[in-house]
């Protein structure tokens, strides 16, 4: 068992025993476990590495994980793979946020997208129990916590504009705030709907880089897409730089007539826009929202 209210370091990793609770009291093969993992700065362990942390046989190292899972140091992150909770911080650090940890270890290569990671940036007030994994691998929806990991199989070519990002201590790949945006344009029925797409985008265009923007529909090949993020930035009011706007209508520009919305008929649709060929099949009232929205927030930075 490790001692009880006793503080140490190893190499700046804080070790705080708190262990008054006798669920977290831990045998010496426990804590040989959660110490070596700690003095690695290792966030994430599987099956194996246990078996040889411990050079024990499989039985008895699936034993140890068993028990650590129960006292709350590890959590079940897929098949053979776990997530430490620090020592100093308890079983709150694998709370809703770090939820995303989990989902991270699912599937390699991958990142977590769409509506999850317009929440992660505060692009959007909806939270929803829906974590969206991107990967270009084939595997089947699971739970995680109390949400619901929902797989994402991308085209080849959508499949990038990502990096890492510290989740309290955790490394998560998401894609960032223009691959995000226009994931969520691309695939609103992923973001909540179209409405909550375009406030996702508005939200968005006080920080957004235009010209990696432009660059990522470019790689992505879709005018389409490019009309419908055109359009919808200029609902929003965004403050788009002029040679970035051009850009942007050169893109749209190839191509037959796309739609914002269903292709069936919408009472009160907003219609036809001629600047970015796109027939706008919502209504005023579904995009009301995000009008003026990225205008405001413009004014608002400057004052």
């Amino acid at each position: 068992m490790i001692g009880v209210a006793k503080t140490y370091t190893i190499r700046g990793f804080v070790l705080e025993t708190i262990m008054e609770f006798a669920t977290r009291s831990l045998s010496q093969q426990e804590s040989r476990v959660v110490l070596a993992l700690a003095e690695q700065r290792r966030r994430a362990v599987g099956r194996e590495d246990v078996i040889h942390l411990l050079g024990a046989n499989p039985k008895a190292a699936d034993h140890v994980i068993h028990s650590l899972r129960r006292k709350g140091w590890l959590e079940r992150a897929s098949w053979g793979k776990y997530l430490l909770i620090p020592p100093e911080r308890g079983p709150e650090a694998l709370g809703e946020s770090n939820l995303l940890a989990l989902a991270s270890r699912i599937v390699e290569p991958y990142y977590i997208g769409y509506g999850t990671a317009a929440a992660h940036y505060g692009l959007t007030t909806q939270h929803r129990g829906v974590i969206w994994l991107v990967t270009p691998v084939h595997v089947r929806d699971r739970r995680v916590g109390d949400s619901e990991v929902k797989i994402v199989n991308p085209v080849p070519r959508k499949f990038f504009g990502f990096g890492l990002v510290d989740i309290l201590g955790y490394p998560v790949i998401l894609s960032d705030r223009e691959k995000t945006a226009l994931d969520c344009i691309d695939r609103p029925d992923l973001a909540g709907g179209v409405g909550e797409a375009a406030y996702i985008l508005a939200t968005a265009s006080r920080r957004l880089d235009w010209g990696k923007a432009a660059s990522y529909l470019e790689r992505i090949g879709s005018n389409a897409l490019a009309r419908r993020f055109g359009w919808l930035a200029d609902h929003a009011g965004a403050d788009v730089p002029p040679a970035e706007r051009e850009r942007l209508l050169r893109l749209a520009g190839r191509g037959n007539k796309a739609f914002l919305g269903p292709r069936d008929e919408v009472k009160g649709a907003i219609g036809y826009n001629r600047t970015w060929r796109l027939f706008v099949n919502v209504t005023r009232e579904d995009l009301n929202d995000s009008a003026g929205l990225g205008r405001l927030q413009t004014i608002q930075r400057e004052t």
